[in-house]
């Protein structure tokens, strides 16, 4: 396991990689962003799986005029960056890229009271501020090879009783991981990409309270072979992939082995 030293030290690598990112990928990276980006990104917004995972995260946000934000690894913005830094007492919009971080700050610029830094997490020189309410962690936390330095962060950084709202991929699912470890060779961004394992969930489950989960693309991962079946209609096709994405919803919350099906992992977790 990296140590929190070696860990910022990729981290200089992952800004250089954002920075820069069209000319940092390979062929393989490229082909495997596509699917990420276009067929999975599809299926999720097709059956409902990023309305119900945004707007459970806004439930999960409660009342934001009395809290202190931090937007983790926040890129330009996220899909709620602009409501948090309108309606947070304190908002930082936090991302290794000044890139990016530039381009967030001019669309922050009505709210007095959010502001966007370049820096990076882990370093208490370039990051000093803790005592937050919320850390929102969209696809954030798998970039750390470490999860026992990041967990240990996160928990220093929260307030007494705050919260982490995170999203991030499975590789528990065993064509998932199969497919991750044929890919991963070839890999551009590898040094930074690792998807949660049972043994990272539950090291996460053994610092916070785990105060609700679910589990994303169980069954409904199998509803784009519904593209090759031709007699079905597209209205048929998303009532059956809405179904399976309800039963993975549901099931994941409490089972286990349900979760673990899943290829991506939404969590509220709250400082203990």
């Amino acid at each position: 396991m990296k140590t929190q030293e070696e860990i910022i030290e990729i981290n200089k690598k992952q800004k250089d990689f954002y920075n820069y990112k069209s000319d940092k990928k390979n062929l393989p990276t490229r082909i495997w962003y596509y699917f990420r980006e276009k067929t999975l990104k599809k299926i999720r917004k097709d059956i409902g799986i990023l309305s119900e995972s945004y707007e459970i995260h806004k439930t999960w946000f409660g009342d934001l005029s009395n809290k202190k934000v931090l937007d983790l690894g926040c890129f330009a913005g996220n899909h709620w960056s602009l409501y948090m830094a309108e309606n947070s007492k304190e908002f930082i919009g936090l991302d290794l890229s000044d890139v990016a971080i530039a381009r967030l700050a001019e669309r922050i610029k009505p709210y007095p009271n959010a502001k966007a830094v370049a820096a990076d997490f882990l370093s208490e020189t370039d990051f000093p501020d803790k005592d937050f309410d919320i850390i929102y962690a969209y696809g954030v936390l798998h970039h750390f090879q470490n999860p026992d330095v990041l967990i240990a962060k996160l928990d220093e950084k929260l307030a007494p009783g705050g919260v982490v709202i995170s999203y991030d991929p499975l590789e528990t699912s065993l064509p998932i991981k199969i497919m991750r470890v044929l890919y991963r060779p070839f890999q551009s961004d590898k040094d930074w990409e690792w998807p949660f394992t049972k043994k990272t969930y539950f090291k996460f489950a053994k610092t916070f309270n785990i105060v609700e989960r679910h589990g994303l693309l169980g069954q409904a991962k199998w509803y784009f072979i519904m593209n090759f079946i031709p007699f079905l209609s597209e209205e048929k096709k998303q009532s059956i992939g809405k179904k399976w994405h309800k039963k993975d919803w549901d099931l994941s919350a409490k089972s286990d082995s349900q979760l673990f099906k899943c290829m991506h992992l939404t969590m509220l977790m709250q400082k203990k």
